[in-house]
């Protein structure tokens, strides 16, 4: 298992190769505004598995997807997802 995949599962409890459910549901993007960094990153919000989560990753050539980071959404997240979609 990826080093980057044990930490991710160990703080936020979500397993990298989970978050692929995040893209067959409606999904919340924005690019992520935080800091300059040398791509392109993306944070998403919507359904993983049986939770709201967010998803930090970046595009790469070929459809690849890159996951940065994934956790659980908080409470404010996933109210305001959840209505949104409904919209």
């Amino acid at each position: 298992m990826n080093p980057k995949n044990q930490i991710n599962i160990r703080k936020h409890g979500i397993d990298f190769n989970d978050v692929s459910d995040i893209f067959q549901h409606p999904i919340l993007s924005q690019r992520d505004p935080r800091t300059d960094y040398d791509e392109e990153r993306w944070v998403s919000i919507g359904w993983i598995k049986l939770l709201v989560g967010v998803v930090v990753y970046t595009e790469r050539r070929g459809d690849v997807i890159r996951i940065i980071s994934a956790r659980k959404a908080t409470k404010q997240e996933a109210k305001y997802y959840v209505e949104s979609i409904e919209n």
